[in-house]
């Protein structure tokens, strides 16, 4: 049966109201400009090591915070199907790995290779929500596929008309990927390094090569599960 909302899927729904609010706070407080990172002068310069931790709290603009919300909805899909320990499991266990990377990757290879154009990264949790992404791609299926085609097709082809009658095969999950994308390049090229980066930390941990993170589980108390048991035993009693 198909459930709408949030149902079965607390976890993604934290993630929404946590995107909401956080971005929220950081536009009351003002505190927009101490989040995002760029290698200079943030960390060279002044020392700010400390976001590092913190830059994917939230994100700093309106229109990430649109997409990053239709994201996560989206993905609660994956939460129904995994169930939200594994689901709240693997959002901690990938957390370190989206969290480090990216700046690693900016500050010690991506900026020196070009001669600092790229020196920036912008805030949002977009590497952990492109990680739920590459699970997403390959868990779930899709139910039907589409062509698009730049023309109909013609009785008497030739291969004038062959060449525009070339279609794009699409399917049910294709619109799921669009706004995920918009977050990607939404402010290039930092964006689309951010989401490469979760893209492999997603990809590595569905293929149990993620050191420390494929096999360990939060506590069932952490999503609500053992107090669910409890009431499962108290209304068998009854």
């Amino acid at each position: 049966m198909i459930t709408s909302g949030f149902t079965n899927a607390p976890v993604s729904q934290f993630l929404v109201f946590a995107t909401v609010i956080g971005a929220l706070i950081a536009s009351i407080t003002d505190t927009r400009y101490y989040i995002h990172i760029h290698a200079v002068p943030h960390l060279w310069n002044y020392g700010q090591f400390w976001r590092v931790f913190t830059w994917q709290i939230c994100y700093t603009n309106s229109t990430e915070v649109l997409f990053a919300v239709l994201s996560f909805y989206q993905l609660r899909v994956l939460e129904r199907l995994w169930g939200s320990r594994k689901f709240a499991s693997f959002l901690l266990s990938t957390l370190p790995y989206t969290t480090l990377l990216p700046p690693l990757i900016l500050t010690f290879i991506l900026r020196p290779l070009t001669f600092g154009t790229i020196n920036s990264l912008p805030a949002g949790p977009t590497p952990l929500l492109f990680a739920l992404l590459a699970n997403y791609y390959a868990a779930i299926p899709h139910t039907y596929r589409y062509k698009v085609s730049p023309s109909a097709p013609s009785p008497s082809p030739s291969l004038f008309s062959s060449t525009l009658s070339h279609s794009l095969t699409l399917t049910s999950k294709s619109t799921s990927y669009l706004a995920p994308l918009q977050l990607g390049l939404s402010q290039f090229p930092g964006s689309l390094l951010a989401a490469g980066v979760g893209w492999a930390v997603g990809t590595a941990w569905r293929r149990d090569v993620l050191p420390g993170a494929s096999a360990w589980r939060v506590p069932g108390w952490v999503v609500g599960e053992e107090r669910k048991r409890g009431f499962e035993g108290l209304r068998a009693r009854l």
